[in-house]
């Protein structure tokens, strides 16, 4: 690959650097803290072992999945087809 004047590490050290923002980002987004007893949601129980698993957990598996589920839709087509690459 031609990278013009870039050193030939160069196209691996971005994408490390990338990778690391993304995953210091993600840190950053974490909950402190002690947790809850009872989801927010839906005031379920927590398990004591969950709640010392992810520090400053609100919500219970169910309604995290629930969650998670929402959040992972993405804008981004990830098939790498040619169509979606041309627009």
């Amino acid at each position: 690959m031609a990278t013009g004047w870039a050193g030939d590490g160069a196209v691996q050290d971005q994408i490390d650097a990338t990778v690391n923002d993304a995953v210091q980002r993600a840190r950053r987004q974490l909950k402190k803290g002690p947790g809850l007893t009872h989801c927010e949601e839906c005031d379920a129980p927590i398990p004591a072992a969950r709640r010392e698993a992810v520090p400053g957990v609100r919500l219970c598996v169910n309604c995290q999945q629930a969650q998670d589920a929402e959040r992972s839709t993405s804008l981004y087509n990830r098939r790498g087809s040619k169509d979606s690459q041309l627009r």
